[in-house]
């Protein structure tokens, strides 16, 4: 049986039975193309080597991808056993080096390798009962039961190539050829690049939930855009052409590389490709199993570092703009050609899928229209972070999937390498990796003038920053209405009959009250020192939502997304600006206001009594100020003798409030009464902080 070709599996055709057959025949092809790729190892020792620094020994990934069908399956309350539950917690986390992967080898005791070739049989067995009894009905969506069985095989091929990676930077003599397993035979000088137009236009990304095909999290909901008219290179970029830029000297001029390059450069030490060999009578080249002459018709493979400092050198020397392209620009190109998805060709039309060759191939050998290697050949770097497209939704199986990388440190790849197989070779897939790490990775170079997005991490995990994102934009809780808005209508209750030209929300955290003001001022000011709190702020104001996690209990969290939509407030976007701004130390242009809020600030200044000294400054004659606090005064943020009350004077309690009347009599008129305003901070599912903070409210008197 030829494990290696397969498509993967359309989940809306077909009857019952004859889709179970076909998905147990999937599993089946999968299962042995992953031990097969293993037995490019010339021994079990070899399992324990550590090639790649960043991740584990593959005996590892050996036991993970066995171990995952075992943890879904649970997770999805299919089955109610494990196979072996020390072996399905060691191998379960660990294959990136995100926050909570522990790769230090001190904490492993690995088992042997026929341990876990016996585990992994019979958890083979275990899914096979279960494939072979499971309820299914078709569709087969992202609610049906054998959706888990599809995230375990598709994430089983996912491993097979970043294990096949990972194999690759194994020393040579660990390592054998196998049959069926051959690198393509053609090779030769590289051909001259050059860039070709492509017309703009609009595109629509992200799968409906009724799509045929399985996907991950990250390719469902929407995304549409308009791309300009750009030129992307023909070809792929070759060793051959990138040689010019390692002859020039590129990995020696920190111009061309970005901080972060650089810093990599000057670790690493590298001072060519990875999968190049340095050897005296000239460069040799490292396939998944074999040492070749260089084929410098074959594409680059390096990191994204590397590409970009490429693109900078290949920049000034033609005097243009040269960059990868955007995600969207891939995808216009891409729809451009009418390229069928796997598993809708007859063939596949470009070197992916294990249809051509165990290798890459000359970047000249598979045309599409006047490009090649659109697909296949290699992955493509693009410029784009990845983060979720609008309406996004983590799967509740795998709910850490793609949040731990909307972090503004993965880059998407596109396009597929010729040994992504399954949901990797279709046109949604959407991968990405860390700029540092290697795949068998390479790039396109575009020329385009076109502005990139400026990268936002998509899921605010700062459990500070989280904690204000609920309280601001979440539900509320025990019955307590939602502090900023209530604060605004507040504001908004004593501007009434007034002028409201301009107001400033000073301290404005995540920004919910500037949006509430703008329901009646023309321009609102939201400033807060934290950039943390307006990085937010501003992504709700340019986005119109804002995604984050929350502590449910211990290492369980919950994802949530919340929108100006949803709230009324899309249309008083364009009304406000946010800003990071020290209250203290204000800069001359945040003056002439109506209304000035600040909420919950003073107990949280270095000095307070400086504040309130100048805040008349910024407010037009006859303006309101508004200030709320508990009054939680804590040396950790005012010095004492910096708090404005909450301590005895000549032996008297002396209040806050008493030393707002003492600071603000010159220049205020307070003109109600103090009144109580609660407000609730969720903690975790079951820890709520509830506090009172006290509102006054000051007309600047007129001179």
């Amino acid at each position: 049986m030829n494990h290696k070709i397969t498509r993967t599996t359309i989940l809306n055709a077909g009857n019952v039975e004859e889709k179970r057959a076909e998905i147990l025949e999937y599993f089946f092809r999968t299962f042995a193309l992953d031990e097969q790729l293993y037995d490019h190892l010339a021994t079990d020792a070899t399992f324990y080597l550590r090639a790649e620094p960043l991740r584990h020994p593959l005996i590892f990934y050996f036991g993970h991808t066995a171990s995952f069908y075992i943890n879904k399956l649970n997770i999805a309350r299919l089955i109610d056993q494990r196979i072996n539950p020390a072996f399905e917690s060691m191998f379960a986390i660990g294959v990136d080096e995100m926050s909570w992967d522990d790769l230090s080898s001190k904490n492993y005791n690995w088992p042997g390798v026929d341990e876990v070739r016996e585990y992994r049989r019979h958890v083979k067995e275990l899914v096979t009962e279960v494939i072979e009894s499971l309820p299914l009905s078709l569709p087969i969506t992202w609610d049906s039961p054998f959706w888990a069985i599809m995230m375990g095989i598709e994430h089983q091929r996912i491993h097979i190539e970043t294990s096949s990676v990972i194999i690759r930077r194994l020393p040579i003599d660990e390592v054998r050829p196998l049959d069926g397993w051959n690198h393509c035979p053609h090779s030769g000088e590289a051909p001259v690049n050059s860039l070709v137009p492509v017309a703009g236009g609009r595109i629509v990304l992200g799968k409906d939930k009724d799509h045929p095909l399985y996907g991950w999290d990250n390719e469902f909901g929407r995304r549409q855009s308009e791309v300009l008219d750009f030129k992307a290179g023909k070809y792929l970029v070759s060793n051959g052409e990138y040689l010019f830029f390692v002859e020039d000297g590129g990995y020696q001029k920190e111009k061309y590389w970005t901080d972060e390059g650089w810093r990599w450069l000057q670790f690493t030490k590298a001072r060519y490709p990875l999968f190049w060999l340095g050897e005296a009578v000239g460069y040799r080249f490292r396939t998944l199993a074999r040492v070749i002459d260089m084929p410098w018709n074959w594409p680059a493979e390096v990191n994204y570092l590397e590409a970009k400092a490429f693109c900078n050198w290949l920049a000034e020397k033609k005097k243009v703009t040269i960059r990868f392209p955007s995600e969207d620009q891939w995808y216009r190109l891409h729809d451009l050609h009418n390229i069928p998805d796997q598993p809708f060709w007859s063939k596949a039309p470009g070197n992916i899928n294990l249809e051509h060759w165990a290798s890459s191939c000359p970047v000249d050998h598979f045309k599409f229209g006047d490009f090649y290697d659109i697909i296949g050949n290699v992955w493509q770097w693009t410029e784009t972070p990845i983060t979720g497209f609008d309406g996004f939704a983590v799967h509740p199986w795998y709910d850490d999937f793609s949040t731990p990388t909307f972090d503004t440190q993965h880059n998407l790849i596109k396009g597929g390498s010729w040994i992504s197989t399954g949901n990797e070779a279709t046109r949604d897939a959407r991968y990405a990796f860390r700029r540092h790490f290697f795949q068998h990775a390479g790039f396109r170079y575009v020329e385009s003038d076109q502005p990139l997005e400026v990268a936002q991490a998509m899921y605010e995990s700062d459990v500070a920053v989280s904690q204000y994102c609920e309280a601001h934009y979440g539900q509320n809780s025990f019955g307590v209405a939602n502090f900023p808005e209530k604060c605004a209508k507040i504001c908004l209750e004593f501007m009434a009959g007034k002028k409201k030209n301009r107001a400033l929300d000073l301290g404005c955290s995540v920004g919910r009250a500037s949006f509430e003001l703008a329901r009646e001022f023309s321009m609102v000011d939201g400033l807060d020192f934290s950039a943390r709190f307006i990085r937010i702020a501003y992504q709700m104001r340019e986005k119109g939502v804002i995604r984050y996690e929350l502590p449910e209990e211990g290492e369980i969290v919950s994802y949530h997304e919340r929108r100006l939509d949803d709230l009324g407030l899309a249309d008083m976007a364009r009304r406000v600006e946010f800003f990071q701004a020290d209250a203290l130390n204000l800069k001359p242009q945040f003056c002439d206001y109506d209304l000035i809020l600040a909420a919950n600030l003073l107990d949280r200044l270095s000095d307070p009594g400086k504040f309130l000294a100048s805040v008349h400054e910024r407010l037009n004659h006859g303006g309101i100020l508004v200030l709320t606090s508990p009054y939680t005064w804590l040396p950790e943020f005012t010095a004492r003798g910096k708090w404005l009350g909450g301590y005895r004077k000549d032996g008297e309690p002396y209040t806050t409030l008493d030393g707002l009347k003492n600071l603000l009599q010159l220049h205020f008129t307070m003109i109600t009464e103090p009144r109580d305003v609660q407000f609730v901070i969720r903690e975790t599912k079951r820890k709520f902080q509830h506090s009172v903070s006290q509102v006054t409210v000051w007309k600047k008197n007129r001179k």
